[in-house]
């Protein structure tokens, strides 16, 4: 049964980030994909990236030195979505909201000019963040079992990306429209209010987003001490759905518990572009094809995570040769000779049930 996902995320010409990185994987995977462009950029502009589990530096390495390209606006992407609407395909059995665009520039000296990535539309202002509401909204009306996927990326490491005025539109309109949301410790905390200074809080964080919406939720990255040692990091991850009946339990206030789990996932002295887009993308695919089973998703999903990375960096530092850094160029993503891997990813990462 074809299976179709609307990718409302940015492009690149070169490189992998957005819609390039994830559109090829679920491809792959068997999914039919729409793509809506936010951007179109030559190459992708970021200094670093902090926001995925295995990207661990926090010293800034400069990217492109020089980006072109066009940015989507609001109203340009309702005339699309019109387009495809009159003509009556309009049907998503999945939405995945990725790396988009900028949402902040900064200005900084000749060649730092630096544009942050987020993962839910281009927001200089509310305008492009509230039109993918809209058209979500009209698309879950169409086919109410449509499942949103939504990296709600807000900042990491205690600094905001976006403009604080955004994050009542993430609060009160993304999340509750997300089924699957794949925030990092920082915004979880940013979405409930809450901090995480212990695995219990961790769990109390899942439990409150669950009931902002969310029937799955993965914290990708945390802060929390692994047993393992300092050379890991602990993402952990929630699923409370009806049809997982059979793993739920009614406490004694009426509140349901659910599949948790835990993974110890290894640092890696590197640091990438497009992994939070691949990292949501095979959310999509591996909890469709593992509906019930959050510890094969997630342990599928890392492990292809890990395989694409253990090639990028073999082959950047074998192109760059011994004591060089490799250049941006060379550490973008190896997804296509990654292919065998993300449609049958060897287990590289296991996951406890907490």
């Amino acid at each position: 049964m074809e299976c179709r996902v609307l990718s409302i995320q940015s492009h690149v010409v070169r490189g992998y980030v957005g819609n390039k990185s994830a559109t090829f994987p679920l491809q792959v995977l068997g999914f039919e994909v729409d793509s809506i462009n936010s951007v179109q950029f030559s190459n992708h502009t970021e200094l670093h990236e902090l926001s995925f589990v295995f990207s661990c530096l926090l010293n800034p390495r400069l990217g492109y030195a020089h980006w072109k390209g066009q940015v989507l606006t609001a109203e340009e992407l309702h005339v699309l979505y019109e387009g495809i609407k009159l003509n009556q395909v309009n049907r998503y059995d999945y939405v995945l909201t990725g790396e988009s665009a900028s949402n902040r520039l900064t200005n900084k000296p000749a060649g730092l000019t630096r544009l942050l990535l987020h993962r839910s539309g281009y927001s200089r202002d509310k305008s492009f963040l509230e039109m993918v509401v809209d058209i979500i909204l009209e698309l879950k009306a169409a086919n109410p079992s449509m499942v949103y996927v939504c990296d709600p990326v807000m900042g990491d490491h205690g600094a905001m990306y976006v403009p604080e005025n955004l994050l009542p539109v993430y609060r009160e309109k993304i999340v509750p429209l997300s089924d699957i949301l794949t925030p990092n410790q920082f915004e979880a905390e940013l979405l409930t209010g809450r901090k995480i200074k212990t695995e219990e809080d961790a769990v109390e964080v899942m439990d409150l987003l669950h009931k902002m919406g969310p029937e799955t939720v993965v914290l990708t990255s945390t802060d929390l001490p692994s047993k393992q040692g300092d050379g890991f990091l602990v993402a952990l991850g929630s699923q409370n759905t009806a049809q997982l009946c059979v793993f739920l339990v009614v406490k004694p206030d009426g509140s349901k518990s659910s599949q948790k789990i835990c993974m110890d996932i290894p640092k890696v002295d590197a640091v990438f572009v497009g992994t939070g887009d691949l990292f949501a993308a095979m959310m999509l695919a591996w909890t469709h094809h593992h509906p019930k089973d959050l510890k094969a998703a997630c342990e599928k999903t890392v492990s292809v995570m890990h395989h694409v990375i253990k090639r990028t960096i073999n082959y950047a530092n074998d192109v760059a040769g011994p004591g060089k850094k490799p250049s941006p160029a060379q550490l973008e993503l190896r997804m296509v000779q990654s292919k065998a891997d993300i449609e049958n990813p060897a287990i590289a990462v296991t996951a406890r049930a907490l």
